[in-house]
This record gives structure tokens, sequence and C-alpha cells, in this order.
């Protein structure tokens, strides 16, 4: 393995041996480094762990999900390993204090002292899910007939007890089920998945649509004032069907009159690293960069979706519409287009008036770091704010939150009428089947859709009484 120098940065609270902390990875004699989620042992640093991260060069919300459960398990084999107990039952006796807790149900004491609550499946299996691909992908290029422990691998005794398991795993692979293994479940197997109710949603959680201009105009009215900023973020979603963390990728260029309808805001979302940089900037060599070149240059900064911390912005990989960016669709272009041009004028009116040392579109205004980089976290408090202020509940069962919008935007575009085939492009999704959780009927939709049929029918009905009058019955 490539030398491995990491700088901490603590975010988490020790429990049993391990926390979690932040830090940038150098993994080479370059100076290039990766901010990853790491799990810091009384030994250093799982190893095994950075260089799967490092490997597989996946998202950071599924890196500290992944640090989660490999965090997990090795809680569980520091209090529960014991001698001799090298085969399936470590696995299966783990997937059951997921999905069971780890405290006595009726004296509430747990021996272990880890105070595991019950897990919903869902959770429990994804967890279970990670941990199978992470020892799968440690596993792999080894004979675990052969070779039973890496030895670069050989300083830190944890990360011996992961290579440990990881070996273990491939080896008990056919005693455990298809969560363990990745495989379909077969007859005679042991842990099999955990089963999960199919609750179908009543009502899919959508911003009510009769309440959307009055959220706009009055939830975001503070003692007589508008909160532009917040009311552009949140035209973007109900207007757009952006997800929360898209808008703030967004720089100040990325917000044009469009040519066609000057009336109308053109508005590109670019991929935040490998998206062009502004029209007018120009590399070291004479040529126009990329986004993440861009920021590095003129302001020292790390695109948001590499960015840990409270600035960090996820990025989805949508389904982009030219190179490097994705356009917004505005539906109905004439109420939302030309309504978040109008915001976004009053806006900028604002922010010509305040420093700034970034290039991103949204600032904070006032309180401590005016100009400073707008969190996403700020704005949902503020959206909660605003929510509550018009007299809604803020939850995602009710759609209120930041993710309510986005559906709401596509229960509107199937009730107008937009295929699932353009849908799918204005929702930028890579996959047609993405679309269908934004734009599946109400409750009360499915009733009166059924009570409509059966009218058309209802000539040919006969009763289904045979023995008669069930009110002679005694």
């Amino acid at each position: 393995m490539a030398k491995t120098v990491v700088c901490f940065c603590l975010s988490g609270a020790f429990v049993v041996a391990f926390v979690v902390v932040r830090g940038q990875v150098v993994s080479d004699n370059t100076g290039a480094s990766v901010e990853l989620p790491i799990i810091l042992s009384k030994d250093g640093p799982i190893l095994p762990l950075i260089d799967y991260c490092l490997t597989v060069r996946r998202s950071l919300a599924w890196r500290l999900k992944l640090v989660r459960a490999v965090k997990l398990f090795l809680e569980y084999l520091e209090v529960n390993a014991v001698e001799g107990e090298k085969d399936w039952r470590l696995f299966r006796n783990f997937a059951n204090a997921l999905n069971l807790g780890t405290a006595d149900t009726l004296t509430g004491i747990d021996p272990g002292g880890l105070y595991w609550k019950r897990m919903r499946p869902e959770d429990s299996n994804y967890i279970i899910t990670l941990l199978s691909d992470f020892f799968e992908w440690l596993g792999k290029g080894d004979n675990p007939r052969a070779l039973k422990f890496n030895p670069q691998y050989a300083g830190n005794q944890y990360d011996q007890k992961i290579d440990q398991q990881a070996y273990l795993y491939r080896r008990n692979s056919a005693f455990l089920g298809h969560t363990w293994s990745g495989m379909p479940s077969r007859p005679g197997r042991v842990v099999r998945r955990e089963r999960e109710s199919k609750v179908p949603m009543a009502q899919p959680p959508a911003f009510p649509e009769d309440r959307i201009e009055e959220l706009l105009f009055k939830g975001f009215k503070v003692a007589g004032s508008y909160n532009w900023r917040d009311m552009a973020i949140t035209c973007l979603l109900l207007g757009g069907g952006l997800r929360v963390s898209e808008p703030f990728h967004l720089y100040v260029s990325d917000v044009q009159p469009h040519w066609d309808d000057p009336a109308v805001a053109f508005v590109a979302i670019h991929h935040p690293s490998d998206g062009f940089a502004p029209n007018d900037w120009r590399g070291s060599n004479g040529k126009r960069g990329t986004r993440s070149e861009y920021l590095a240059a003129e302001f020292g900064l790390r695109p948001r979706h590499i960015t840990g911390g409270k600035q960090h912005a996820g990025w989805k990989n949508p389904a982009l519409d030219d190179r490097w960016f994705m356009q917004v669709h505005w539906f109905p272009k004439e109420k939302y287009g030309t309504l978040f041009l109008d915001i976004w004028k009053r806006y900028l009116e604002q922010l010509v008036r305040i420093e700034r040392s970034h290039p991103f579109a949204w600032v904070n205004l006032s309180r401590g770091d005016p100009g400073g980089i707008y969190t996403i976290s700020s704005y949902c408090k503020h959206l909660q704010r605003a929510v509550e202020r018009i007299g809604l509940e803020y939850g995602k069962r009710y759609g209120t939150t930041a993710h309510g919008p986005r559906h709401a935007f596509g229960r509107r575009a199937r009730q107008g009428g937009v295929g699932e085939v353009i849908l799918q492009h204005a929702m930028h999704h890579c996959s047609p089947e993405s679309q269908k959780v934004y734009t599946q009927p109400e409750l009360s939709e499915v009733t009166s859709a059924l009570e409509r049929a059966a009218q058309k029918i209802s000539t040919n009905l006969t009763p289904l009484c045979p023995w008669g009058d069930l009110t002679e019955v005694v």
C-alpha cells in the first residue's frame, strides 16, 4: 500500500474504542489529498476502510453510512468476539443485534454496554449490505485457503480484526444468507434478510399546492421585509423540481434571462467539479478550465460535494442536459420562470452590497458572517420557520421539508399530463423508474378513480347475496 498520511479533525465522541473523525488523506508523494470520514482506534486509523473509500470513490453521504456500519461492527467485535468463535455465527449474532437491539427487553440491561436500540429492517439490511460489499472487496485477489491475513495491515490490531473478518466472511459465505453473501436466498441458509413491512404511503410527501403562494409571500416575510434569497431557493425547488442540495452549487453567473424569452430565467446547475468555470476565467494554460480548478486557483476552495462539514452540498449524479450542466425546467414556465427571475433581481440588489470571497450565489446576509457561504442546514431552519409562520406542520410526512417541493413538482407535472419520458428529463433522473415515487397518486385519487369506474359498470352489477335478504337472518 502506498504511504498514507492522515490529518484529523475530531467530529464525534468515543464509544467503546472508536471515534469518527474527518481527515485529509494523502496516499502518495504528490500534494493531492482527499477528505474522508475515518474511524480512529487507539492504535490509529482503520486503514482497510481508507483503502476501500479511496478505491471505490463514492459520495460523501455513502462514505458516512459505510463508516457508521464498520464502526458498529467493530464495536460489536470489541465486546462480543469470543476466542474460537470463528464461523458464520458471529455474523448472524451481529445481524440479530441490529434487528433486536442489545439490551434485555425485561431488565433493560446490556452486559456488553452497547445499548443499541432495535433498528428498522431497512436500516439494518442496508448496514449489512454495506459490510458485505466491504468484506467482499477486502478479500478479492487473495486465496482464502492459502492467505489468511494481509501483511500490510499488520501494524494495527483492529486492521487485523477487519481483515480476519473479511477472510471469515469469504470462507463461510456458503453458510450465510443472501443479506451477507449478496446472492439470492437458498433453502437451508441460516442468516436471512429481515422482512420489511410494505406499507404504501397514503399521500406522497409533497408540499401542498394550494399553500405555495402563501409560503413564498407570507412565510418568508419577516418584520415587513422579504427574504429574497430563501424565496429564490424555494422557487427553484417548487417550480424547477431540484433536489435541495443542487441550488447550493449555483454561481451568480449561472443565472441569466432566457434568450428566447427575457422575462423567464435560464438557470444552469453545473457539475460541481467537472463543470466549466465562468466564461471570463482562464487557467494557467490560457484555456477555460473546470470549476474545481477555478475554485482552487481563485479562492482556495474545494467543490462543495467533496467538502465535509456544514458547507457540504451533495451531488447525486443527475442526468445532465449538456456538458457539464443541467438546465432548470420550469413547470409551469410562465409562473415560476418569471417569478424566479423577478425574485433573483431583488436578491442581487442585496448581494452587490456584500463582500464575499467565493463565487457561490447564496450568501449569509447578516449575523456573524456576512458574505459567507450559505449552508443547507441554515436554509432548512429558515424554511421550517416559514412553514410554521403560515400555520403548517413541519415534517417529511407533511411534505413541508426541503424535499417536499420536489414531490410537488412531480405531482403537478403528472396531473398536467406530462409523460414519463419527458418527466424523467425534467427531473434529471438517470433511470425511468426513479420519478415514479414522485408521481404516485394520493389515496383520495385512487378512491375517486375506483368510484368513477364503478359507476361506469353499475348497470351490469347483480347482488352478491344468493341466500336472500340478510336482515331476515337471526
